[in-house]
C-alpha cells in the first residue's frame, strides 16, 4: 500500500472546490446567454471573474493522476481493469439518474421549468419517454445538458488508457529529459491562441489531418507528467515557492479574465471563442496550475483536518458525480437572501459542496460496499 501524501488531500479538496464554484457560475452564465434581456450586468461580470479564477480546477485534478498513478508497473491490462472500472460503472449509473431526471419531473406533474431550474443549461430537454431513451442510449457517446460535468469521465479514461504506456518511459526517464518533454508540452499550449489569431491550419494540421507537429506531445497528457515532476523533483522551498507562485497565478488570472471580456464582447462570437481563454491546455492556465499546485502543497494541515480531507478523497469522485444536482438549488437559495452579486456563486458552492459531501458519506454508511454507485 502505497504511503499517503496529505498535501494531495488538501490539493483535491481546493480542485473539487474551485470545479464546484465553476459549475455554480453556470446560472449565472445561462442566464446572460439564453435571456440577456432579463440579465442582470453584474451577473456577467462576477460570473467571469470567479469563472477565470478556478480555471485551473480540472488541471489540477490531472496532476494528481499523474502524481498518483504514473509510478505503476501494474501490467496494462490490469491497470485498466482496475482504474476504468472503478470510474465506469458509477459513471454510468449516474448519467442514467441525471438523464431520467426530466421524465421523473414529468411523472411527478411538476413543471418543466423545474428541469432548467436544476439545471441551467438544459433548456431544450424533453421529458417525454422516447427522448429519455434516446437520451439514455447515446450515454456511452456523449453528453448533453444534463450531464455537462461529465465530460471529464470520458478524459480521465482516455488519461488511463494512456498512463501505462508513459509509465514505462517514466521509469527509465531522467528528469532533464521530462524537463525537456515538458517544454515542448508548454510551447504546444500556445496553439489555440495561434489558431485564432495566426491561421486555422498551422505546423502540419489541414483539412485532411488534425494531427499536428505538437498533437503528440499536447493535452492533459503534459498536467499528468507535470504532477508527477513537481511531487518527485521540486523541493518545498516555502519563501521562494510564495515569492514565485503568487505573481504567477495572478499574471495569469489577469490574462485569463481580460481575455475572456474580450472574447465575449466579440458581435456573434462563437462558442469556441468564448472558451478560448478558458481553454484548459492553455499557457495562463498552466502558469494559475502549477502556482496552485506547489502553494497549496506548503500549506501545513493539522490531525482533524487531515482526517476529514482524507474523508474527503474517499467521497471525492461520487461529491464530482452528484453535485450538480445542487447546482440550480443552491443558486436559487442563494438569490432569495438579498447577498450581494459577487458573494453568491462561492456561497452556492460551498453550499453544494456541502450537501453532496454529505450525501455521499451517507451512502457509504449505509452501504460501504458502494464503489459501484460513489466510486
Amino acid at each position: 500500500m502505497k504511503q499517503r501524501i496529505p498535501y494531495l488531500d488538501t490539493i483535491r479538496f481546493v480542485a473539487m472546490l474551485m470545479v464546484v464554484v465553476s459549475h455554480s457560475c453556470d446560472p449565472f452564465n445561462a442566464i446572460a446567454m439564453f435571456n440577456p434581456a432579463a440579465a442582470n450586468p453584474d451577473l456577467a461580470l462576477w460570473g467571469g471573474l470567479w469563472g477565470s479564477a478556478v480555471r485551473a480546477c480540472v488541471p489540477l485534478f490531472v496532476m494528481l493522476v499523474g502524481a498518483l498513478a504514473l509510478d505503476t508497473e501494474l501490467p496494462m491490462t490490469v491497470f485498466w481493469r482496475r482504474r476504468i472500472t472503478r470510474v465506469l460503472w458509477p459513471f454510468l449509473i449516474w448519467s442514467l439518474l441525471y438523464n431520467l431526471f426530466p421524465w421523473f419531473i414529468e411523472v411527478l406533474g411538476l413543471p418543466s421549468s423545474t428541469v432548467t431550474d436544476f439545471f441551467p443549461f438544459a433548456t431544450d430537454v424533453s421529458g417525454d419517454w422516447s427522448d429519455t431513451l434516446g437520451r439514455i442510449a447515446m450515454i456511452p457517446l456523449t453528453f448533453n445538458g444534463l450531464t455537462t460535468h461529465l465530460w471529464y469521465v470520458w478524459l480521465v479514461i482516455g488519461l488511463y488508457l494512456f498512463i501505462p504506456i508513459l509509465a514505462a518511459w517514466v521509469r527509465q526517464a531522467t528528469r532533464r529529459q521530462i524537463e525537456l518533454v515538458l517544454v515542448v508540452w508548454f510551447v504546444g499550449t500556445f496553439m489555440p491562441y495561434m489558431r485564432e489569431f495566426v491561421g486555422r491550419y498551422l505546423f502540419g494540421e489541414c483539412s485532411w489531418n488534425e494531427f499536428g507537429m505538437f498533437y503528440y506531445l499536447s493535452g492533459f497528457m503534459g498536467y499528468m507528467l507535470l504532477g508527477y515532476y513537481i511531487v518527485r523533483f521540486v523541493p518545498m522551498l516555502y519563501k521562494k515557492v510564495l515569492l514565485a507562485a503568487v505573481p504567477i497565478f495572478v499574471l495569469g488570472f489577469i490574462i485569463t479574465w481580460t481575455g475572456y471580456t474580450h472574447m465575449i464582447a466579440i458581435p456573434g462570437h462563437t462558442a469556441e471563442q468564448e472558451e478560448l481563454f478558458w481553454y484548459n491546455c492553455s499557457p495562463q492556465v498552466v502558469l494559475m496550475t502549477v502556482a496552485l499546485f506547489v502553494t497549496i502543497r506548503i500549506i501545513p494541515t493539522c490531525g482533524r483536518v487531515s482526517h476529514a480531507l482524507e474523508n474527503f478523497t474517499r467521497c471525492g469522485f461520487g461529491i464530482y458525480l452528484c453535485h450538480y444536482f445542487f447546482i440550480g438549488p443552491t443558486f436559487l437559495l442563494v438569490g432569495s437572501i438579498g447577498l450581494p452579486v459577487g458573494l453568491r456563486m462561492p456561497l452556492a458552492a460551498m453550499l453544494a459542496l456541502a450537501a453532496a459531501w454529505a450525501l455521499v458519506a451517507l451512502v457509504k454508511h449505509i452501504l460501504p460496499r458502494s464503489k459501484w454507485l460513489m466510486g
